[in-house]
């Protein structure tokens, strides 16, 4: 039938088909609607989720991270029982057979702190290299700027046999990180100089080259597992199994208790640096002084 002899629809015919076509037109919006709410509601849910699982790796880490340290503990290898690794001539490390120490054994700070630390295992010993002993923490600035004024004239005595060098590194500034960063970079040196004694004096050298801020999380545990894979170092399930921050503690509160007060403390041949007749003499004089009395 052509066009010109289609039956014409009467008004009511095309009312009731306009009607069930923009019926058909709400029901179709009314689905998409209802498919757009359940697709928002879903991604709702999963953002919800995604935000809990990473709140709940925060809360995680940070208990793993602050979690109560043993006062027992074994010694790392080439370090003596008050936190102190050597450096002698090179990449040469003082070698010192493991142990055993025990935070809960030692006596409390003093209430009145010493005119000058006397600090064990640091007095000076006839026929031997002059001793600096250095109590550091790996987030204290003062000591990375310590380290960038005076590190090549310490490796060069060294490197010459006039003297060694002695880091104990502290927990003092856990502090000031929320992840007791300077507790966790002390124990990622002891895992070193256990493992490969030969890279610590390169290991701490990074350590203060990446220092963090203070008040920030510090580097990762993970970093500073890579940071020593990296120099061909395998650290990683000492730094996860935190082995050497019973060790660190006792460093920590061993210090406190001889009286240091902060970081870094510099003894040479036992006399601190910085105290009393010292106060107004520049390192390097100090440091001389030492070498010209050995002869």
């Amino acid at each position: 039938m052509s066009p010109a002899n289609e039956v014409r629809k009467s008004k009511a015919e095309r009312t009731a088909e306009a009607r069930e076509k923009a019926r058909l037109i709400r029901e179709a919006q009314v689905k998409k609607d209802k498919r757009n709410k359940m697709l928002i509601g879903w991604g709702i849910v999963a953002a919800v989720v995604a935000i809990l699982v990473v709140v709940a790796l925060v809360v995680t880490s940070s208990m793993k991270q602050n979690a109560p340290i043993a006062d027992q503990g074994p010694t790392p290898a080439n370090a003596n029982v008050h936190g102190g690794v050597t450096l002698l001539a090179n990449t040469d490390v003082a070698k010192v057979a493991p142990a055993t120490v025990d935070a809960a054994s030692l006596g409390d700070a003093p209430k009145t702190p010493p005119a000058e630390v006397a600090a064990p295992g640091a007095e000076a010993e006839a026929g031997k290299p002059v001793k600096v002993v250095l109590y550091i923490d790996f987030i204290c600035p003062i000591c990375k700027n310590f380290e960038a004024q005076y590190n090549d004239q310490l490796t060069s005595l060294r490197n010459e046999g006039k003297i060694t060098v002695e880091y104990r590194a502290l927990g003092f500034l856990d502090s000031r990180s929320t992840t007791n960063y300077s507790s966790r970079a002390a124990n990622a040196a002891a895992c070193v100089v256990n493992e490969s004694p030969e890279k610590y004096s390169d290991f701490v050298n990074e350590l203060f080259a990446k220092q963090p801020a203070e008040g920030s999380a510090g580097l990762s545990d993970s970093d500073l597992k890579k940071m020593a894979s990296d120099m061909g170092v395998n650290i990683g399930s000492c730094v996860d199994d935190k082995t050497y921050r019973p060790f660190v503690k006792f460093t920590t509160k061993e210090a406190s208790a001889i009286g240091v007060t902060g970081t870094p403390t510099v003894l040479v041949d036992g006399k601190q640096w910085g105290k009393g007749d010292s106060a107004q003499t520049p390192f390097p004089d100090f440091l001389q002084a030492a070498i010209t009395a050995k002869g």
